[in-house]
């Protein structure tokens, strides 16, 4: 369990504007967007991001499921400097909460997501980066069980897949599963949280450093794919855990820390932009040297 401290310097962005960037995002997409309760607007979701993101390389449209349970994955993939190294999986879910504008969750992700597509588009990172938008994960992970078991089944490797799940929120107070867990990691919500698995252990090191010089960063390593904390499994991570990928959750603490979570007060004027930006200008650097 690693304390990666924030840079004195503050954050450097992306490029001028980013903050600016992901609060246009986030006005587009908090809104109300679950899958069976607000249909339309999660297809309109679905429908701007392909927008956005298919001039940027092949976007996939991954259908799974019938009837209530159907949903579309959308999968971008760029390539890396070095194209023979198993590729990097970057995702976050575009549907939402139900009556929840869903703003930290996980409109943050989404908006993160997008910039790191954009950003590697113009500046390939080391390995190949599948990035992907995933369907249905507030109605039981039905987009990452689908994708993680078709990757699974036809033998396809992945150096790590990361899943972005709300990253926007700060408070002076922070929950933990366990309440020892006060003791190592603090009292105070300002930090990204990377939850891991075992096997994703040796490339978390040098990731934390890297977004430790943008954003405080506590590593949670989690054994048994989380089975004995089962609050840390309830993102996009958790079916590529169960089939035995690397994988890690970088996050907030969700409901850990934030009190609007699934609820209407989920909004934009709730979250800290400077530390969005900051999570994300540390993700597309972190990530890219791995």
């Amino acid at each position: 369990m690693t304390f990666v401290p924030g840079s004195s310097g503050g954050p450097r962005s992306l490029a001028p504007g980013l903050q600016q960037r992901l609060l246009v995002h986030l006005q587009r997409w908090a809104r109300p967007r679950h899958s069976h309760w607000d249909r339309l607007a999660l297809l309109a979701v679905r429908a701007e991001l392909a927008a956005l993101l298919a001039p940027l390389g092949p976007l996939e449209e991954h259908r799974f499921g019938v009837g209530s349970q159907a949903g579309c994955n959308l999968i971008l993939r760029l390539p890396g400097r070095q194209s023979h190294r198993p590729p990097l999986l970057v995702g976050a879910h575009y549907d939402g909460p139900l009556h929840s504008p869903g703003a930290d969750d996980n409109a943050t992700g989404l908006a993160a997501l997008v910039e790191l597509a954009q950003h590697w588009a113009m500046q390939p990172p080391r390995r190949p980066v599948w990035l992907v938008a995933f369907d249905q994960e507030e109605s039981g992970l039905l987009g990452s069980i689908a994708l993680a078991a078709q990757l699974r089944a036809s033998g396809q490797d992945l150096a790590l897949m990361v899943s972005l799940e709300m990253l926007g929120y700060t408070s002076s107070q922070q929950r933990y599963p366990l309440a020892a867990m006060r003791h190592l990691y603090g009292e105070r919500g300002d930090f990204l949280a990377l939850v891991a698995n075992f096997k994703a252990l040796p490339l978390l090191p040098a990731l934390a450093r890297r977004l430790g010089r943008h954003v405080p960063t506590k590593l949670l390593p989690v054994p048994g794919a989380g089975r004995l904390l089962p609050d840390v499994r309830r993102s996009d991570h958790s079916p590529f855990w169960d089939k035995g990928y690397a994988a890690v959750m970088a996050t907030d603490t969700s409901f850990l820390r934030n009190p609007h979570y699934h609820q209407a007060t989920d909004t934009i004027a709730s979250l800290d932009l400077p530390f969005l930006t900051a999570v994300t200008t540390g993700l597309a650097q972190g990530l890219s040297a791995l």
